[in-house]
């Protein structure tokens, strides 16, 4: 059953165009082809990187951060209270005013110390400060040392200054050492992403990050499994180009580095633009999509993987006007550069009233007041 679906699934006639097939890929005179079982080397290198990133981010990003100045901000923990911890996690982390008058009359709190409760524990739930700056600095390390390996083995290749080379001789393309170790990094760090996805920072675009990885992932696979390499390494490129930037920009923005950031981020904006709105669609695609035609018929490989180039074009589409927006209000109003996507945290509103913390459980033996508990509200703020 397995071997039946595999044999269709790699049917020749949808990877490759009429005329060529596996056999064209066969080592040979000396000459190594890529083959797709060269992707199980990415398992081990994913799972390096996972346990290098916990070292690199206990003893080198979090020295960096005190070096920088990164402070944490305090964080009042809540108290011990079963009803509302268990409406918080299996319920939801943002009552109606219906639930918390409910929750209310439960507990035997006011309608402030309630809310006041909900903002606290959802502040806890946020990640601290150290946490972003430290997945900031491991995707900065990353990010630059694979644009600087990138460039440094393209730097040589017709394929950068003229994209046709990209297929010429396709698919008998021999593999370089440099394009393996390339490939092979890629695909590894984008998996242990995808591994750490659940313990790392959550922003608002959390389901476009999943489909990016994902996106990605298959695409590295794929160009790899028919010899789209040099194609590959290309677009990998031009996203390793910009990273970089955004993640330093991070960096400085938790640091509180305030100037740097925005400079620093304004740059990354125009890279971001010039590289994922203007190169990529109009060079690389275009020579994936019109150019690859003159050659040869289109079959189901050709589009699947400029499907897989679309998906991301259009993330970069969406990312773009997060960014745009970000930039066009700095430079208009001078406000400070700040990540859209980041939960921030909720701060406590403290009037010319302070109330108690909510308490465990109700006291039923002090004075009522409409059949409810009274509370001494003449104690310093805690807050």
């Amino acid at each position: 059953m397995l071997s039946e679906l595999s044999a269709r699934f790699w049917q020749e006639r949808l990877w490759f165009p009429e005329g060529l097939g596996w056999a064209d890929l066969e080592d040979r005179d000396g000459r190594v082809y890529a083959k797709a079982s060269d992707l199980w080397a990415a398992l081990p290198i994913a799972i390096l990187f996972l346990i290098v990133r916990q070292l690199f981010e206990r003893m080198v990003a979090t020295p960096l951060a005190s070096l920088l100045g990164v402070k944490e901000t305090v964080r009042l923990r809540v108290p011990h209270n079963p009803t509302l911890e268990s409406y918080y996690c299996k319920v939801s982390k943002n009552p109606t005013q219906l639930s918390l008058a409910s929750l209310c009359k439960q507990t035997g709190c006011s309608e402030r110390q309630a809310q006041r409760w909900f903002r606290r524990r959802r502040n806890q739930d946020r990640p601290s400060l150290l946490k972003k700056f430290r997945e900031a600095s491991w995707r900065f390390t990353f990010y630059l040392l694979a644009f600087i390996a990138g460039l440094a083995a393209l730097i040589d290749k017709p394929w950068l200054y003229d994209v046709q080379e990209m297929w010429r001789g396709f698919p008998v393309l021999t593999l370089l050492p440099s394009q393996y170790w390339y490939y092979m990094i890629e695909l590894g760090f984008y998996a242990s992403l995808l591994f750490s996805v659940a313990s790392d920072v959550k922003r608002k675009d959390f389901k476009e990050q999943i489909v990016h990885h994902v996106a990605t992932i298959l695409l590295i696979s794929f160009s790899w499994c028919v010899n789209y390499i040099r194609a590959g390494t290309l677009i990998m490129l031009v996203h390793d180009s910009s990273d970089y930037l955004l993640e330093s920009a991070k960096m400085f923005n938790y640091a509180g580095w305030r100037n740097a950031c925005n400079y620093i981020f304004i740059v990354f904006a125009g890279v971001f633009i010039v590289t994922r709105l203007a190169i990529f669609p109009f060079r690389i695609i275009y020579c994936t999509w019109v150019y690859p035609v003159t050659l040869y018929e289109p079959f189901f490989g050709y589009y699947f993987f400029n499907g897989l180039l679309m998906v991301l074009q259009c993330l970069h589409i969406f990312w773009a006007v997060l960014i745009i927006r970000i930039a066009v209000r700095f430079l208009t109003n001078n406000e400070k550069v700040d990540d859209e996507r980041s939960d921030k945290d909720e701060t406590d509103e403290s009037d010319e009233e302070e109330e108690d913390d909510v308490p465990n459980v109700p006291k039923a033996n002090g004075p009522l007041q409409n059949g409810h508990a009274v509370y001494n509200n003449n104690h310093s703020k805690a807050e």
